[in-house]
């Protein structure tokens, strides 16, 4: 996501670096199944530059051929061309701005991209899971413009620049003109964004998803994904980030957290501290009578002897045992459904994971509470946000989601309290 030698002036410099925020990419727990690798990984934190490399807009050249627009596409300066048709394009050059800097998001691993970010399959162990999956993210997918002086607010803008320092939205691409004669337009896909209303806090509520332009100007979604037409346009709100304003770039979700909210988000090591609390509490199987225990946070994918495991109908913890094992026919597949011992209600009995992705928790209580049907524990207030919001799915659909691997969530509430036995001595 930096050169080398930016990535040390967020890291090593005897000066702490200002911190914008981070991007956080929903259905990961902590790290990218195979590891964070350079700037393919789960979230990533952008930081002041060195130098200022934002840019803003500058000469227009209208009614180009498209012989003209390339020849002023190849100058050594950003541009946005605009083809609207054989014979028809308007450039955009764009000129440099001190007073900003700017981060680039999307699929491509050329340079002018910070973070790297491919689909999110739900519930994938690796990310060879995502290889098999045509993508629809765009290769320069977004980019964020972050302001150098306080209060170093954030804004989005749909497509990224080049390696050429380029955009092209071609003739089939959804653009017009504006009505003081500007230019803009949106991407295949687009690019919608989410405000949460009451910030990224206990209270927080869903918002409504929204798309971004080009331009940063702000639509009511349209018909479908890829329509040509645009929604209407919603003049009343930005496209500034707050924390907990979520991106949608048709394939992975990113959540915005503002240096601010994370410095009020509980720490890994204030998680590592509630798990080694719950164990400590030496709860038991009801069953087996042995002693259960959370894995510690770097083991988070392999089931060991001493994990908890939950009935998700009831709540009820246990070990792993065969007790009660059903299998029966629903809606005409067949599921595997257990029966809890201690209430004899029958639904998923799955291994128990803590989620260790931080900056996913509203607040810093225990966590008490499992999502349905994967089982990754969290605290009530987390769970009950995250079951309320709605995050794209495919080209056409909306669903509940867990943030710590993409299940789509079943269930009553889409979670479960969960209920832990102590110790019988």
């Amino acid at each position: 996501m930096y050169s080398p030698e930016q990535e040390n002036i967020c890291t090593t410099s005897t000066k702490v670096p200002v911190k914008y925020g981070e991007l956080i990419v929903l259905g990961y727990n902590g790290s990218l199944p195979n590891g964070d690798r350079g700037r393919r990984k789960s979230r990533f934190a952008l930081c002041k530059r060195p130098k200022a490399n934002g840019v803003k807009p500058s000469v227009v050249h209208v009614a180009c051929s498209p012989q003209a627009a390339k020849a002023i596409s190849n100058k050594d300066q950003h541009s946005i061309s605009y083809t609207l048709s054989r014979v028809q394009t308007v450039v955009v050059e764009y000129t440099h701005d001190i007073n900003i800097d700017m981060f680039q998001v999307g699929r491509s691993t050329e340079s002018p991209i910070d973070f790297v970010v491919t689909d999110t399959v739900a519930g994938s162990q690796s990310n060879a899971d995502a290889q098999t999956v045509q993508s629809t993210i765009s290769r320069f997918a977004c980019r964020i413009i972050c302001q150098r002086t306080p209060p170093y607010s954030a804004r989005i803008y749909a497509a990224g620049f080049d390696s050429s320092k380029n955009i092209f939205l071609g003739e089939k691409a959804a653009k017009w003109k504006t009505a003081d004669g500007q230019m803009d337009g949106l991407t295949t896909n687009g690019v919608l964004v989410m405000h949460p209303r009451h910030g990224f806090s206990q209270d927080s509520r869903p918002g409504v998803w929204r798309e971004i332009s080009v331009c940063g100007n702000v639509f009511t979604l349209r018909e479908t994904r890829s329509a040509q037409q645009p929604g209407k346009l919603v003049e009343a709100e930005s496209q500034e980030l707050e924390d907990g304003s979520l991106i949608d770039l048709c394939g992975a979700t990113l959540l915005w957290r503002t240096a601010e909210g994370l410095s009020r988000t509980p720490t890994l090591k204030h998680l590592e501290a509630l798990r080694q609390e719950i164990n400590a509490a030496r709860p038991q199987c009801p069953v087996g009578f042995n002693t259960l225990a959370f894995p510690s946070m770097r083991r988070k994918d392999t089931p060991d002897e001493k994990q908890p495991w939950a009935y998700l109908r009831c709540g009820h913890v246990h070990g792993y045992h065969n007790w009660g094992n059903h299998r029966e026919e629903r809606e005409g597949r067949e599921r595997c459904q257990r029966e809890c011992p201690m209430c004899r209600a029958k639904g998923p009995y799955v291994p128990l994971w803590l989620g260790c992705e931080a900056g996913f928790y509203v607040d810093a209580a225990p966590p008490t509470h499992a999502f349905h049907p994967c089982g990754h524990v969290c605290s009530e207030k987390t769970a009950a946000f995250w079951s309320q919001i709605p995050l794209p799915h495919g080209t056409h659909t909306f669903h509940a989601a867990c943030p710590f691997c993409a299940q789509q969530l079943s269930g009553e509430q889409g979670f479960v309290r969960l209920i832990f036995q102590g110790p019988l001595d």
